[in-house]
């Protein structure tokens, strides 16, 4: 029982590394080490801590609702 995982393992590890990537620009632009705006930093940490929660928990919701399942072989 339980959630059936939607994500393959190279979707994975891509998300992974963008949202870790997307998520250190984001705080670096927050604590002010680089100028793209308040906006953007807030935009890129929430975009990566959703690509690494995804990647983490191996189900994508968006997946879900567009039927998109990368897990099947």
């Amino acid at each position: 029982m339980g959630v059936k995982n939607n994500i393959s393992a190279t979707d994975r590890r891509a998300r992974l590394v963008v949202g870790l990537a997307l998520g250190l620009i984001g705080l670096a632009t927050l604590g002010g080490l680089l100028e793209l705006g308040t906006t953007v930093g807030v935009a890129l940490s929430l975009l990566g801590f959703i690509l690494v929660g995804t990647g983490l928990i191996r189900v994508c919701l968006l997946y879900r609702l567009l039927g998109i399942d990368t897990s099947r072989p």
